[in-house]
């Protein structure tokens, strides 16, 4: 497989145009991978548009290709949204990596009352930069047409808020409704977006479980077994794409 990289903008281009490469892309394509002028390379914007041709120039510094084929591919219908509540060590990080390559359209940190890991302070914008790194490169390492949007930290108020205009689905594992069980289809339709949230070690609380579920969000369980937080969104993401005919 070619090797795949993201650069800014690719609305302009077409069969036959140059691409031009800068800044860490280009470092990283010829100082670590080695790509030399005649090799095969594809590019992708995260946006849709997604570019393979041959290198013709490859310097530390800058790198051109010249594009043998574009192809733009549209946005899935049904937007998948994690809300991943923070946790310890990295296994929020191993959930935001593993939903990046099943196809997540966006990742929402939560700062959930049981949450052990806290963004406080400078921590906020720190950790946030550091999710958006790990979308980045999972979206590479997957070769995606479309990169998620990492948002802002979420309290569970404003996950709560979501449930007004799209389908929440919290993973309880006590829940009566399986996630293979749920209606997909209310009001004649799928949904333009479906948020799954995810607890972190020590579960949604109860007065999470409440907020969430007088605003409309619904409940429900993967099945028997109780997965870790690093694996309850992976698995239902995967679930949802099959449902939805994603994959």
């Amino acid at each position: 497989m070619a090797h795949f990289y993201l650069v800014d903008d690719l609305a302009d281009a077409s069969v036959g145009s140059t691409v031009v490469v800068g800044g860490q892309e280009a470092r990283h394509a010829v100082t670590v991978s080695r790509v030399r002028a005649g090799e095969s390379l594809a590019l992708g914007d995260g946006r849709g548009t997604s570019v393979r041709g041959e290198v013709v120039e490859a310097a530390p510094d800058r790198l051109v290709l010249v594009a043998a084929e574009v192809t733009r591919v549209e946005r899935p219908a049904t937007r998948l949204v994690l809300v991943q509540a923070l946790a310890k060590g990295d296994r929020d990080e191993l959930a935001v990596q593993a939903a990046t390559e099943l196809g997540v359209d966006e990742v929402v940190p939560w700062s959930a009352s049981r949450s052990v890991s806290r963004w406080e302070g400078a921590k906020v914008a720190k950790g946030t930069a550091r999710w958006r790194a790990i979308t980045r490169e999972a979206t590479k390492q997957a070769v995606r047409p479309w990169a998620p949007e990492v948002s802002e930290l979420a309290t569970t108020a404003r996950v709560a808020a979501r449930a007004s205009s799209e389908t929440v689905l919290v993973l309880e594992p006590t829940a009566e409704r399986a996630l293979s069980e749920v209606d997909l289809e209310t009001g004649g339709g799928a949904p333009s977006s479906i948020l799954v949230v995810v607890g972190p070690e020590g579960g949604v609380s109860p007065a999470e479980l409440e907020l969430l579920a007088a605003a409309g969000a619904v409940p429900v369980r993967l099945g028997d077994s109780v997965l870790r937080t690093s694996t309850a969104g992976p698995a239902a993401l995967a679930v949802l794409s099959v449902r939805l005919g994603r994959w």
